[in-house]
């Protein structure tokens, strides 16, 4: 069962290296295109995540929505603050929401950072992002009071009368925005790979379980009843 269990650890690095090979490709490749809008209805996550695009459109600025979330600190530590989903006008009418980026807590609202908001048309590259998973601890979201917890394109479409909203969001690149805000490129492809790890322990487990097996059956073929019971047999041969 052990040695099964650490096959099977090996097998499952073999798929996690080939999963982050994908996705790396990706991610580093030469910017696409994202599927057309009439293709949505059947967007495929686990072919089309982390993928790097470019769009344009029109940033729909007054249903710009802040999600509240933490970055990466200038020292490494994690700040609080906001990433902010705007919807970007496509030419067929479409919308698909862009994380432009982080801003901290002081700069929530865009009175703030009146310059971080351009009109025109805007070129945007990015990777295609899934919306994020709620768990037991995301706090509810309210709409109403526009406190989000969880970057979710679609509800956050609905709560502002948007139709024809992409069910994914593309994650803006390190792209400096004016006035330095929002920071983009916050997506950290990291994908834990502990699968050999995980196999060395199971292996070790078993080879550990059988020099104990070993000792133990050694010990009990030399221990003295083991040894009377020897002579007892030669003797009646």
């Amino acid at each position: 069962m052990l040695v099964t269990l650490g096959t099977w650890q090996l097998q499952r690095k073999v798929w996690k290296d080939n999963l982050v090979a994908q996705i790396e490709a990706r991610a580093y490749g030469a910017p696409g295109e994202i599927i057309p809008s009439s293709a949505w209805p059947d967007w495929n996550q686990a072919q089309d995540e982390f993928r790097k695009v470019r769009v344009q459109g029109t940033f729909l600025h007054q249903f710009e929505t802040p999600v509240y979330g933490l970055a990466p600190g200038q020292r490494g530590a994690p700040v609080q603050g906001f990433y902010l989903m705007t919807p970007l006008l496509m030419a067929d009418g479409a919308v698909l929401m862009v994380n432009r980026g982080f801003v901290p807590t002081e700069l929530r609202e865009p009175a703030s950072r009146p310059e971080s908001q351009p009109g025109g048309v805007a070129t945007v590259t990015g990777l295609v992002r899934a919306p994020e998973e709620r768990n037991a601890f995301t706090p509810p979201d309210d709409p109403a009071r526009k406190t989000w917890f969880a970057r979710d394109p679609q509800a956050i479409g609905r709560a502002n009368g948007l139709d024809r909203v992409a069910p994914f969001y593309i994650e803006a690149d390190a792209a400096p925005n004016a006035g330095g805000w929002p920071k983009g490129g916050q997506t950290r492809l990291s994908l834990p790979n502990n699968h050999l790890q995980y196999a060395f322990t199971w292996f070790g487990i078993a080879l550990t379980l059988l020099g104990v097996f070993g000792a133990f059956a050694w010990r009990k073929l030399k221990s003295p009843a083991s040894l009377e019971l020897k002579q007892h047999e030669k003797s009646k041969a």
